[in-house]
């Protein structure tokens, strides 16, 4: 098999629906660009669009350097105009404003342009509530990544999910500077608190990893083409782990103190919890959860207000990073102490 041809061929059913996708998510493509995607001559890409054509996709043609180009129509099959109302407008706007962490990508660029096609087939009627709807929603993000630097990468990450196309990442693990190689399938993005995460198949790593797209140093799409799996969930990967971290599950159970009771017992923290209350207004939470400093990091967050019941490693682990924090911020007043004294006798 010739380098950049897909991995096997496709049957007729499978070429339509790749062709479909590739005129949806590129501007144009010549005959002869079709029948490399899809590993067949010319004669059978013919047919294969008369064949799209027929299931009620407008095709259009034009000629670019020299080139006859195929694209679609409209982008879609027989969509018809969208028309809103007021509180789906009201529901697209706070989608809008949870999305504040895609600054600087080209995502963020792209839902702008969404809006202002929105913007400009409104009714009249519509159009004087626009500015009061876009502020019934306001995000406060801290700790928000700057993702201006990766937009370049970002771009042809989104070509190759669109696309499904194998790449080649050059990344840096967190705390190095030097970038590893890795040949990636890339799936899905992941999103978690503010953070933009790509999960994929690594072929030279055996197995599913997950990319923080502000640490890809570089990226070259290939045109080798990948198939999804049919078992592939991505929520699967994640649903032992407290947050991103997938490594073995422990049981957990954490007690917290009544004054902070009612903004815990009211959350999801894990599918398949139990929380329970006592006589004294503490609440118990108990859940099965990986990923041991996402859950120090948590547990942390409250203070003296809750405390590791089970299992005892996550007691330690906590117990040695109060210790360390303790012995730290002793150290420091002890310092300042010292600086004092040094001032005064001066």
């Amino acid at each position: 098999m010739l380098k950049g041809k897909p991995a096997k061929k496709y049957s007729q059913a499978g070429r339509l629906h790749s062709i479909i996708r590739l005129l949806e998510t590129r501007r144009g493509l010549t005959l002869d660009e079709l029948a490399q995607e899809c590993d067949v001559d010319r004669r059978t890409i013919h047919r294969d669009l008369n064949a799209v054509e027929q299931a009620g996709y407008s095709l259009t043609t034009e000629w670019c350097d020299g080139k006859k180009v195929y694209s679609f129509l409209t982008k879609s099959r027989n969509l018809p105009p969208i028309t809103f109302t007021l509180p789906q407008l009201m529901s697209l706007y706070l989608l809008r404003s949870l999305g504040a962490h895609l600054v600087g990508t080209p995502f963020q660029a792209e839902i702008d342009e969404l809006f202002k096609s929105i913007h400009s087939v409104l009714p009249d009627r519509h159009a004087a509530h626009l500015e009061r709807i876009a502020r019934v929603s306001l995000p406060l993000l801290h700790g928000a990544r700057d993702y201006s630097p990766s937009a370049p990468f970002i771009e042809d990450l989104q070509k190759a999910l669109l696309q499904q196309y194998r790449i080649r990442l050059n990344y840096a693990k967190k705390g190095k500077e030097e970038a590893d190689a890795y040949e990636v399938d890339p799936y899905t993005l992941v999103f978690h608190k503010g953070g933009i995460y790509l999960l994929g198949n690594a072929h030279n790593r055996s197995g599913m990893r997950l990319f923080a797209l502000e640490r890809i140093r570089g990226i070259e799409v290939t045109r080798q083409r990948f198939e999804i799996p049919v078992s592939y969930q991505p929520e699967a990967h994640f649903s032992s782990a407290f947050g991103l971290v997938s490594d073995t599950p422990m049981k957990v159970k954490i007690r917290f103190s009544a004054e902070i009771a009612h903004a815990v017992k009211d959350r999801i923290w894990m599918p398949g919890q139990k929380i329970s209350s006592d006589a004294e207004g503490r609440v118990v939470v108990e859940f099965k959860a990986a990923g041991q400093m996402e859950l120090v990091s948590w547990i942390l967050s409250y203070g003296i207000h809750a405390e590791v019941l089970e299992p005892a490693e996550l007691r330690k682990e906590v117990k040695q990073q109060v210790k360390g924090m303790r012995e730290f911020y002793r150290g420091k007043e002890k310092e300042s102490e010292k600086v004092e004294k040094k001032a005064k006798r001066s």
